[in-house]
């Protein structure tokens, strides 16, 4: 494809890599955050005017809905009729819908685009995008995806990404609390744990996180774990995607028990029991020194 002017908000540990990938690819980047991070070859903008007028296209990646909005207001009145709007950010289905509606009202196209695979992923370009928005939106921006990502799907209208998202985090800290569990109580029964991963990796228990994202140091795939559990997924940004998902499921009426019990944990575990920081797999070790009393 030819070479885009592209605008890129937010470079933090995950949009510096992405915009440096799809600089490396030969697209012109311009770059603003407002903490004056930079990313190679993206030229560094003052303000998110600089950052996104005359671009053919926009990428987002923030921490938050409100902060979303916010952005997204500014950078809308600033953006040429016809250009493309992407927000790779992990937010709620609510605030990617009305960023949508106000998209398409100054006559831009949108795609609701969060991500899978962290920081390594954005590195190496192989994150996963789950997109929400018209098939035309999705047309223009895939070219993009293939550059920073291994895999894209189209999951529905503006909101899909971002459904497909928290749905899917919701079954990983589901699954990660269950495979922390299950090796605890391994310990405790005195089975050895490279026996519990051969048997449970090759059986019934099968899952991503047993068997790509072993929580147990020295089991399995390289992971976390092997790290003293330095956050590839943060255990914070699990009990934000938690947050996430409980919050579309009461706007949906939709019951969602693992999903609640497991954001109870996270909650506990990041801002009560020193998880702030450590990978989201850490509830291994939190298990394994607990008993049944707490």
């Amino acid at each position: 494809m030819s070479s885009l002017n592209i605008g890129f908000i937010g470079l933090g540990n995950m949009g510096a890599p992405m915009a440096a990938n799809l600089a490396s690819a030969g697209h012109s980047l311009r770059g603003y955050d407002v903490a004056g991070t930079q990313a190679d070859g993206v030229a560094v903008a003052d303000s998110i005017a600089s950052a996104v007028s005359g671009a053919d296209v926009v990428i987002t990646m923030l921490p938050n809905g409100t902060i979303l909005r916010d952005v997204a207001a500014e950078a809308i009145g600033h953006m040429r009729a016809g250009a493309v709007l992407i927000d790779c950010s992990t937010v709620d289905v609510e605030s990617a819908r009305n960023t949508a509606e106000a998209a398409e009202k100054a006559s831009l196209l949108w795609v609701d685009a969060p991500v899978s695979g962290g920081i390594g992923g954005a590195a190496g370009g192989t994150l996963t995008f789950m997109a929400g928005g018209s098939e035309a939106a999705f047309a223009a921006a895939a070219p993009l995806f293939d550059i920073m990502g291994q895999k894209a799907v189209h999951c529905g209208d503006a909101g899909a990404g971002q459904a497909a998202k928290i749905c899917n985090n919701m079954i990983l800290g589901a699954t990660m609390i269950a495979t922390c569990e299950a090796f605890a109580l391994a310990d405790k029964l005195g089975l050895d744990r490279q026996k519990m991963f051969d048997v449970v990796s090759t059986s019934s228990g099968y899952s991503w996180s047993m068997n790509a994202y072993c929580p147990a140091p020295g089991v399995g795939p390289t992971s976390p774990a092997d790290n003293d559990y330095q956050p590839g997924f943060a255990a914070e940004l699990m009990l934000k995607d938690l947050g996430l998902s409980q919050q579309a499921a009461a706007l949906v009426n939709a019951d969602t028990p693992m999903g609640a019990a497991a954001l109870a944990l996270y909650k506990q575990f990041v801002e009560d029991e020193d998880g702030q920081g450590k990978d989201f797999s850490a509830m291994l070790p939190r298990f394994a020194a607990r008993s049944r009393e707490g």
